[in-house]
């Protein structure tokens, strides 16, 4: 009967594989990102809370797995190109579990301070453990090869020169599909150093930002309690605290009571827009069309309560209208939520005096918080929301009043998403709508700089922090 140790090395004993729980983690993630559709930002804090709990796992091991997951999906099509170059196969003739070791193992080696000899030897023991001792032969084969360049030299090797075809040579410098590369620059209109400013922009961790919801918190409070080491006041809106990396949100007393919350300062910019919009006559009733999970819903709640006026929070799937429950639970003001498609809508035409649709989208504004998702939409998805974004702005057209004003916002720069879709509407392309004028939203966001030609807004991650949040602001005139 052969033993064990002479099945793997003959004459030699057999050696345990090394089990890194860190690794283990991130390695988990990225399958379940890979084979559930999942996403990082969903996946990730259960196992974290799981590997804390079961002891051994701190606060640099819960940092180092964070950046092994984050990073490895913001930089997959730059690493993809990569190990492509060092095997002897396509890519896609890999199975998806080894090729998540290789991304793994290559994020350490070109994108982290971990020492080369470290970084493989780590990947080959993960993979050791997750895919047996023969395919660890095969990733160290490979790991071995990409650790022969520093990115820069990869990148040369990999990329086709600027000169020759420019979309394809920033898609693989920073790691976006080429159609997100283009639709993009269309949406800047602008030159070279905007859009790689934008993309690597797309490639930075983002900043944790709280809004201190009026009425039950205060920026002060906030700052008090974390401190001037782990929070600064936000950059634009007067309600925003930003965390220093590694904070906690989940640790404050205001953001367990649903007092405070955690929402993208371009967020709640556009939600302050609309409430400080002008309107002539009553401002008692207002809508939040499309309010799921509901940051803005919340914010506009607090705001409406403080000038005696209710809010109508409206979401289609039951499940994200519980979420906006829980995060108006407590609003000083009167508020309702209901769980009904702003398509088809249960209110009567012409009843309220502003309404917000922050319609679904693509969400190729905040890539930066889910990396993922710019592998996995492809150009036909902005086909698929086209009539769902057009039906939820007419309707939000018909439910206001005369004079009064609805907002469309999208998180996506995509002008498919943006100009398109309000331009349709107001000439009446695929149905009629009520008529309206757009309103300048610049002058809503005072102190803000680069907002464009107007009237509508477009945020930036690279030149405001925010996510890339659209806004457009309608006046009913008939």
């Amino acid at each position: 009967m052969t033993s064990q140790s002479s099945r793997h090395r003959p004459g030699r004993t057999y050696r345990r594989p090394q089990k890194d729980p860190v690794r283990i983690l991130a390695f988990e993630a990225l399958r379940a990102v890979d084979e559930r559709d999942a996403y990082a930002n969903l996946v990730l804090p259960p196992l974290l809370r799981k590997a804390r709990e079961g002891g051994g796992f701190d606060g640099r091991d819960a940092a180092l797995a964070t950046e092994l997951v984050y990073g490895t999906l913001r930089r997959q099509g730059t690493y993809d190109a990569i190990i492509a170059e060092c095997v002897d196969r396509p890519l896609r003739e890999v199975d998806p579990p080894v090729l998540d070791v290789l991304s793994l193992g290559a994020h350490q080696l070109l994108g982290t301070r971990i020492p080369t000899h470290a970084a493989v030897s780590a990947s080959v023991e993960l993979a050791r453990v997750v895919l047996g001792d023969g395919r660890a032969k095969f990733v160290n084969a490979v790991l071995r090869k990409v650790a022969a360049h520093d990115l820069d030299a990869w990148l040369d090797r990999v990329a086709p020169p600027y000169d020759e075809d420019p979309e394809e040579h920033l898609a693989v410098v920073h790691s976006h599909p080429r159609w997100i590369v283009s639709a993009l620059w269309d949406a800047l209109g602008g030159g070279r150093a905007g859009i790689e400013d934008l993309l690597e922009a797309d490639n930075e961790r983002p900043e944790v930002t709280l809004v201190a919801r009026p009425g039950r918190s205060t920026p002060e409070e906030l700052l008090d309690v974390l401190g001037p080491e782990a929070g600064v006041p936000g950059r634009w809106s007067p309600y925003a605290v930003r965390l220093a990396e590694g904070g906690e949100p989940g640790a404050l007393d205001a953001v367990r009571e649903g007092r405070a919350g955690v929402q993208d300062e371009g967020s709640q910019l556009v939600a302050l827009a609309l409430a400080n919009a002008p309107l002539d006559g009553p401002d008692a009733s207002w809508l939040d069309g499309c309010a799921g999970p509901g940051g803005k819903a919340a914010l506009l709640g607090a705001l409406a309560a403080r000038r005696g006026a209710a809010l109508l929070a409206s979401e289609k799937q039951p499940h994200r209208a519980r979420l906006v429950e829980r995060a108006l639970a407590g609003n000083p003001g009167p508020y309702q939520v209901i769980a009904a498609d702003g398509t088809r809508p249960p209110w009567r035409e012409a009843t309220f005096d502003r309404v917000l649709v922050d319609v679904p989208c693509t969400g190729l504004g905040a890539l930066r918080r889910r990396p993922e998702a710019r592998w996995r939409r492809r150009p036909a998805d902005l086909e698929g929301f086209a009539p769902l974004q057009r039906g939820l702005l007419r309707e939000a057209l018909k439910a206001v009043r005369v004079g009064g004003v609805v907002g469309y916002a999208t998180c996506s720069p995509h002008l498919a998403e943006t100009r398109t879709v309000v331009e349709d509407v107001l000439r009446g392309r695929g149905g009629a709508a009520p008529a309206a004028e757009l309103i300048d939203a610049r002058p809503l966001m005072e102190g803000v700089p680069a907002l464009g030609e107007g009237p509508d807004v477009q945020l930036w991650p690279h030149l405001h922090g925010t996510d890339a949040m659209y806004l457009a602001l309608l006046r009913r005139t008939g």
